[in-house]
């Protein structure tokens, strides 16, 4: 059993395997740190994968060992899961202590290779279980798939030990920096545990997992640019022979051309001289800039829409008339997005403002005019408000204010700023459309007698927004201000002119909309869309109206029958409830659908119900339409639980047909057929006046 890790070093991940522990307990020398009694060891470990994963080489990958500082009692690490071993014995509370492991460094292509093998899985193979913090990497990979999968990164040339490396750089944007500091957050102690012997590991989580991030960005763009499609069905080491050659081949016309080449290379090497290639390093910078100097700034722009303030101006209909909206702009911590600074105070920022800016060594001028011209592109009043020498906002009316928060908010939330809005637009309740409701009259239920689903009912459409009901009076005041957001009852709403209007027609009518019972059924269980496309919420009715639509609803229960006399069995009370809901449905003539699992007894319920309608006058045969293989089983299960109801095997080539068919089933309670003859006899079936059809 080995479970595998992955601890993260200067971006790479290094790979590294915990088994059982192959001694109970390690001596400790002064100025030594021993190897883990758990490590599985860098070589076993790829042999294990190299079994079950053999996309993953990991024969040419260098070991390396490391100390690992990892939560330990006394003489003993502890194991990471039960798999491989209990806890150490005693009462000493756990400490972190060094311990010497061997592991696997992976290059940022192998890492995506082992990584993309690893999705949706908690083994690889038998005896080979994914650890927490290799789990966690397949996370980091999917952010990482997603920043490439959106083209969020650039080209980018930087220098190391080695000389200049071309890479291909991530760019935060949107909600792409609160996700990574979310990863940061997540992250397991082990996957950044590397420390030296005298010092525990000193990484922060969020450097960690960035600088993880830029490395697999990089494999993934570099993986799709790298080869012509000639060359993906060569041979690993094919290709590498190949890139060296053309290498090496190859006389680039400029620095530019040898840094294009670098990109597409396995290992992104440039060549050439180290005066151009540090000369074409700044040049690339200062290409960056404009987007970079927005993203990794930290403060990021903010535009917080602020409603008018509260006023006694009130219509009768305590509707109240749109006012002066504000769109404010704001510096916004990256990493306390709670600090707020107003934009107006920063181009001359003074006092504590003063103090914060230059504790974060933020040039606030120069990132306000780059941020401010992005978002300029996106909203026209932004762009309209930079005519002002130190813009710190835009005012609007009720219409802009509509457009910001329907289009213009999601815009700039894309483009990487920070949108604030009011709370009782980000809760919903704002949102609510004008809805309808229909509001009947009628008399008790007793009995059923007179009461029909095709009875002609008289009602009234009552118009809502929200839960609250809405007067003629404040209709006609939502008319006159013709704003898309008003203040209604002191809470600011969203409607139309559209629906507007449709309500006062609704309320026009008033007294002289009829309907049948069904179709108002069919309003109130959201079959049927409301009159010139307003919502229906739904259908108020007292008398025997309202208590069907209880019944229908759930809100009620319905009355549970006895089992008819002729009915030979025992229901259970499941199939009781089953039994009444079909009679009571069948009662209004509703159609059913009993959804009980297989072997729960559908086919008794069904034929109590039949059973039940035949002891009470119904004369009528009914047709059940079943597969052929059973037909035998129903006509059995007939014979023995409703042997009063005569049935009919209507099936074979020896069946009846025509006039002596329609005779003959008139003579039986149930009718039993095949779908295979349904759609061949269906001119014969039609003769006869079913009381129901049961599929």
């Amino acid at each position: 059993m080995i479970i595998l890790h992955a601890s993260a070093d200067k971006g790479a991940l290094l790979l590294w395997g915990e088994t059982a522990s192959s001694a109970s307990g390690v001596r400790r020398r002064q100025k030594t740190v021993p190897v883990s009694p758990t490590n599985a060891g860098a070589a076993r470990v790829a042999n294990a994968l190299a079994e079950v994963v053999p996309q993953v080489a990991l024969h040419d990958s260098p070991i390396e060992t490391r100390i690992l500082w990892l939560p330990s009692v006394q003489t003993q690490p502890i194991p990471s899961s039960p798999l491989v071993g209990p806890p150490p014995e005693g009462k000493t509370p756990p400490t972190l202590m060094p311990w010497n492991i061997t592991a696997l460094r992976l290059s940022a292509q192998q890492a995506v290779d082992l990584l993309s093998a690893c999705v949706g899985r908690d083994t690889l193979g038998p005896g080979l279980v994914i650890g927490i913090s290799l789990a966690y990497w397949v996370h980091v990979l999917r952010f990482a798939g997603a920043l490439t999968a959106r083209e969020q990164f650039l080209p980018a040339l930087r220098a190391d030990g080695e000389g200049y490396r071309a890479c291909w750089q991530p760019v935060w944007s949107g909600g792409d920096d609160p996700c990574l500091r979310q990863l940061a957050d997540l992250m397991p102690p082990a996957c950044r545990a590397f420390g030296t012997a005298d010092a525990p590991p000193d990484l922060s989580a969020l450097a960690a997992v960035t600088a993880v991030v830029e490395n697999l960005v990089d494999a993934l763009v570099r993986s799709a640019v790298a080869l012509p499609a000639s060359a993906a069905l060569m041979e690993p080491a094919a290709v590498s022979r190949a890139r060296r050659v053309v290498r090496k081949a190859s006389a680039f016309a400029s620095i530019h051309d040898a840094w294009l080449h670098a990109l597409r290379s396995a290992d992104g090497r440039l060549s050439g001289d180290a005066a151009a290639a540090r000369q074409l390093a700044e040049q690339i910078q200062a290409w960056q800039r404009p987007v970079l100097l927005t993203t990794a700034a930290p403060f990021r722009l903010c535009f917080r829409l602020e409603e008018p303030p509260d006023n006694d101006d009130a219509t009768e209909a305590d509707i109240a008339a749109p006012g002066d909206w504000y769109v404010r702009y704001l510096l916004q911590g990256r990493e306390d997005p709670s600090l707020l600074l107003p934009v107006a105070d920063a181009w001359a920022p003074k006092g504590r403002i003063a103090a914060l800016l230059r504790k974060s060594a933020f040039e606030a001028r120069e990132y306000l005019l780059t941020a401010l011209g992005q978002a300029a592109g996106l909203c026209p009043a932004v762009e309209a408000s930079l005519k002002s020498a130190a813009p710190g906002g835009y005012h609007t009316d009720a219409s802009g204010a509509h457009a910001f928060l329907t289009e213009t908010a999601w815009l700039l939330e894309q483009a990487g700023f920070g949108v604030l809005l009011p709370s009782w637009w980000m809760r919903g309740g704002t949102r609510q459309r004008l809805t309808v409701r229909a509001n009947v009259k009628s008399s008790a239920m007793s009995g059923g007698s007179g009461m029909s689903l095709e009875e002609i009912v008289h009602f009234d459409w009552q118009v809502a927004l929200g839960d609250q009901l809405l007067s003629l009076r404040e209709l006609e005041t939502l008319a006159r201000l013709k704003a898309p957001l008003v203040r209604v009852r002191g809470q600011w709403v969203q409607v139309s002119a559209e629906e507007i209007r449709a309500a006062l027609d609704l309320w026009k009518k008033k007294g002289e909309n009829q309907a049948t019972v069904r179709q108002l059924v069919r309003l109130a269980l959201g079959a049927d869309d409301g009159p010139a496309g307003l919502e229906v919420r739904g259908v108020q009715a007292d008398g025997w109206i309202g208590e069907l639509l209880e019944h229908l609803d759930g809100k009620a229960a319905f009355a549970e029958l006895a089992a008819p006399t002729g009915f030979h069995g025992t229901l259970r009370p499941y199939q009781t409830r089953g039994y009444s809901w079909l009679a009571f449905l069948r009662r209004w003539g509703f159609g059913a659908c009993l959804a009980d699992d297989m072997g729960l007894g559908k086919t008794i319920q069904t034929l109590a119900l039949l059973q039940r309608e035949r002891e009470a006058g119904e004369r009528r045969p009914a047709l059940l339409v079943c597969p052929t293989s059973v037909v035998g089983n129903w006509k059995k299960e007939a014979e023995r639980f409703t042997p009063a109801l005569s049935v009919l095997v209507h099936h074979g080539a020896e069946r009846l047909k025509g006039t002596g068919f329609v005779k003959k089933a008139k003579d039986h309670a149930l009718v039993l057929s095949s779908y295979a003859l349904l759609h061949r006899d269906r001119a014969i079936l039609e003769k006869v006046d079913w009381s129901g059809v049961i599929l």
